[in-house]
């Protein structure tokens, strides 16, 4: 019996290896013909398309179509903007989400559970719903900005860095996901700790976020994700170009690149390329913390 088994457990395996490997072809093609499409010249890249050429190296490959992007639009003020108010809020999310996270499931005060459940809640709320009233608060909040006379107060917060990473620093999902990882530490850490006179932040800082690397992965990948991601709030409150990220300034590309309506050719190889800019980034994010990430799902989920 084991002699018949093992063949089939053999055509099994082999069996879900063939659909992994056909599902991660149908997931990765876009982005390899982007990627590829994005060192040709633009007659290859149309011409390649209704073959498998589209997805090999093959052809006058160079990399003048990235040249061509820097030279149409500031990509490079673009991508430092987007990576600078990504980060911010990465950094910032972590420390606030973690922080909360922490007062919600190891702290014992009243009315813990019922704060939990309304920052739950708010999951459900759609952002179109609240972008109007949010628009409004930070347009007339004050703030003081470095002018070439010094420090001066102004108001409203439009056309900054901060007003596109302060109101997503506190995220109700990296809460509760900071939340359910902290629940399954064992307490006795806690108790351990206080008997050795550690107050509670110290806890926090030397304890529990040392032991919470996955947990980290997983709100620095979701929090990248959508801050890198983000379209409609930074085209509602940013107008600079000197503040503007690569997602609205996408917008503005494909105008130059589509020969800015006036009917001239489209730069189907700079646009890949501008794409390609702006895919990377995340792919090595998540590449670099894919195990963790991993982690961190499947621990919430048994344990939550």
């Amino acid at each position: 019996m084991s002699a018949i088994r093992q063949p089939r457990a053999r055509s099994v395996a082999v069996a879900k290896a063939g659909a992994m490997v056909t599902l991660a072809f149908f997931f990765l093609f876009p982005i390899v013909f982007m990627f590829v499409s994005s060192f040709k010249p633009n007659l290859d890249v149309l011409r390649d398309s209704t073959s498998i050429r589209a997805f090999l190296p093959v052809g006058d490959l160079s990399f003048d179509n990235y040249t061509g992007v820097f030279a149409r639009v500031p990509a490079a003020l673009f991508v430092f903007n987007s990576l600078f108010v990504t980060c911010s809020t990465v950094v910032l999310g972590v420390i606030v989400n973690s922080m909360a996270g922490f007062a919600c499931s190891r702290l014992s005060w009243r009315g813990r559970d019922m704060i939990l459940t309304l920052i739950i809640a708010t999951l459900i709320v759609p952002f179109e719903t609240i972008a109007i009233p949010l628009l409004l608060v930070v347009s007339k909040l004050p703030w003081m900005a470095l002018t070439g006379g010094g420090l001066e107060f102004q108001q409203g917060w439009l056309n900054s860095y901060q007003v596109q990473i302060l109101p997503f620093v506190a995220n109700g999902f990296s809460i509760f996901l900071f939340a359910q990882y902290f629940k399954s530490l064992p307490m006795d850490l806690d108790e351990a700790a206080r008997v050795d006179g550690a107050s509670g932040f110290q806890i926090y800082r030397r304890i529990i976020m040392p032991l919470s690397g996955p947990a980290i992965a997983t709100v620095a990948i979701l929090t990248f994700l959508a801050t890198w991601n983000a379209y409609l709030w930074p085209l509602m409150v940013v107008q600079s170009e000197g503040v503007r990220p690569v997602m609205v300034g996408l917008q503005y590309f494909f105008k130059v690149a589509s020969g800015g309506g006036g009917g001239g050719s489209i730069e189907w190889g700079e646009i890949m390329a501008y794409l390609s800019m702006i895919t990377l980034p995340v792919l090595a994010l998540y590449l670099a913390l894919q195990r963790a990430f991993v982690q961190s799902i499947a621990a919430t989920g048994v344990k939550g």
